[in-house]
């Protein structure tokens, strides 16, 4: 689950109380008061992510995907993550949940997730433990580290060689079945939110691209919205506006010229990628 970018991920959930749950323990004296720090970790150095709330945050140009507001800018492309997505008779993906965006600049990767989180305390610390210990059993390895946002994990994980790429490989790892990935996970505990970030590629080795996507996930604005939710249910995301009238604009098209079933939203092309 944690150890490469997957268009499957889903997140953990009803693993916390629920708002109101947190509501009445801390009128009851259950929780403890002054963690804000721990709500306020985020960007020790960089000043971001952002709580929509929040009145100075940086004015950019940023993608709108619901939940969060995503920086964009020369040679970063968008990636939608769809999980649960099946194939019609057609082989054309259908349904689906829409879970994560990946920045994808040069060889870097940067998945990126917002979580609903306690009013009064992160959920950052124990998330590092709980994907350590799953990487561990994996046969992987972890080493916390401090980063731009606090504490962070970096991991090697077991990763899978497509068949197609086993004669590129030296033998021995082609024998075992898989190599070695080297991982970054970020985490920033807000307001009622927690955002988490999945670095990949070049950025784990290269400065310059480190600090580049650094910079997207310092700025990218965490809307959490008023609703109650459990701790660690994945906040709701949504496609762009600017998406759902080009594929709007696709469905028109397609249905002028055969007679193919109404246009899905889920299906491969632009919609689910877009480049900057």
């Amino acid at each position: 689950m944690f150890g490469r970018r997957r268009r499957d991920e889903e997140p953990e959930k009803n693993l916390e109380p629920t708002d109101e749950e947190t509501v009445a323990a801390e009128e009851s004296g259950a929780e403890e008061s002054g963690s804000e720090e721990e709500q306020e970790r985020a960007a020790v150095s960089l000043g971001g992510p952002w709580d929509a709330e929040t009145g100075s945050i940086p004015e950019m140009e940023r993608v709108d995907f619901g939940a969060i507001q995503v920086p964009i800018g020369e040679d970063i492309e968008i990636q939608l993550n769809i999980d649960g997505v099946e194939e019609d008779a057609e082989g054309n993906p259908v349904g689906g949940q829409f879970v994560a965006v990946t920045v994808v600049h040069g060889e870097s990767g940067l998945q990126i997730q917002p979580f609903a989180a306690p009013k009064k305390s992160g959920i950052w610390d124990e998330l590092r433990e709980e994907i350590a210990e799953e990487i561990k059993q994996s046969q992987g390895e972890t080493q916390e580290a401090d980063g731009p946002f606090g504490t962070e994990l970096h991991a090697m994980v077991p990763v899978a060689i497509p068949e197609e790429m086993l004669d590129q490989v030296p033998p021995e790892i082609a024998e075992q079945g898989f190599g070695w990935q080297p991982v970054r996970f970020l985490g920033v505990d807000g307001p009622r939110w927690f955002l988490r970030g999945v670095l990949q590629g070049a950025a784990l080795q290269d400065p310059e691209e480190a600090a580049k996507m650094e910079e997207i996930f310092s700025n990218v604005v965490v809307v959490r919205g008023d609703s109650p939710m459990p701790p660690r249910e994945l906040l709701e995301l949504t496609l762009p506006a600017e998406a759902q009238q080009a594929m709007a604009e696709q469905a028109g098209q397609e249905e002028g010229e055969d007679d193919r079933s109404p246009f899905n939203p889920f299906e491969r092309g632009p919609e689910i990628t877009e480049v900057r």
